[in-house]
């Protein structure tokens, strides 16, 4: 069984509670002692650390009913069987972390995920040289963004990525949910697939927040900023810029973003760097929740595998040294 530690994360203004997850076995005697590491970034909306829907900090905006497991919780047991330490946080305004998730722009949470990665990179048993980001959703984008501006990171595994601007995938999206439904049963969903048009139109003409009605009333603010800032980053830009490992997984069935955008993110990682392994998943949506253990565990093999030491820049060696 992993070890779990609580991680409490300075991020700006803000404080993120988190998971470090350790690995029950001593590490091989070559690593002084020491786990490669990964950190996981969760999908859009509010979601709590195992990358779930928040229920908890926002019980209106999600069906009552119990949800399954999040991506990012069966991840991080999958890598601590492959002797790999991660660390997974509650976004800004969800479960136990400061902040307004609402009011939370994408440049923000950017920085948010760079802090993460320093937090864990501090703690006594983690490998300087070997670590990792896996990307869900939106975490993609964030994935992407920070491993560009760092050189220590070795390998990343996006699940469900966009590769296209946040207007294109969100009309997308909307149309497939009206076709399917099932993800409509949540009203902050519901709400931001009627109201599309005008959350990218008013975005694009850059007011500051959106009230969204939600079906039973309810309205939340929304700050536009981050739905602009989405819009002038896509995934696809991001990419042409990455010369690391990718491994791109994508539920068959993401009612969030088609797979055919891992295949788009793909032509354009394979510019730059070896050509990424895509994986499609039969049966999954959005969260892999209809994926069993086995595949989860497939993919914290195949990322394991890929933790290859990298360089350190100047920072991180003294910062190892010191250790």
């Amino acid at each position: 069984m992993p070890r779990f530690e609580e991680l409490h994360v300075s991020a700006g203004d803000a404080t993120l509670l988190g998971t470090l997850t350790l690995p029950d076995a001593p590490p091989p005697p070559d690593r002084r002692e020491r786990y490669p590491s990964v950190l996981l970034l969760p999908s859009w909306l509010p979601r709590g650390r195992d990358g779930a829907y928040d229920q908890a900090g926002h019980p209106t905006w999600f069906d009552p009913d119990p949800l399954p497991p999040g991506p990012l919780g069966r991840l991080a047991v999958a890598l601590a069987a492959d002797g790999v330490a991660s660390l997974r946080c509650d976004p800004r305004g969800c479960g136990a972390s400061d902040g307004s998730w609402e009011a939370t722009d994408l440049f923000t949470r950017i920085d948010d995920a760079r802090d993460q990665l320093a937090a864990m990179r501090a703690h006594r048993s983690v490998d300087l040289r070997r670590s990792g980001i896996v990307g869900h959703g939106e975490g993609a984008t964030l994935a992407l963004s920070v491993a560009i501006g760092d050189p220590a990171i070795s390998a990343l595994t996006l699940i469900g990525a966009s590769a296209r601007s946040w207007r294109d995938t969100l009309r997308r999206a909307a149309a497939a949910r009206g076709r399917i439904g099932t993800e409509r049963r949540h009203p902050i969903i519901a709400a931001v697939d009627r109201w599309a048009e005008d959350l990218i139109e008013r975005a694009e003409r850059r007011e500051a927040t959106f009230e969204l009605r939600l079906p039973g009333g309810e309205e939340v603010t929304l700050s536009l900023a981050g739905v602009e800032q989405a819009i002038h980053t896509p995934a696809l830009a991001l990419a042409t810029m990455l010369d690391r490992s990718v491994t791109l997984a994508h539920g068959q069935l993401d009612q969030w973003s088609d797979p055919d955008e891992s295949a788009l993110l793909a032509s354009a990682i394979r510019a730059n760097a070896d050509p990424p392994n895509v994986r499609v998943i039969p049966g999954a949506g959005h969260d892999l929740a209809e994926a069993d253990d086995a595949v989860i565990g497939e993919l914290a093999d195949d990322l394991a595998a890929r933790l290859q030491p990298r360089d350190l820049p100047p920072v991180l060696l003294a910062i190892e040294e010191m250790g």
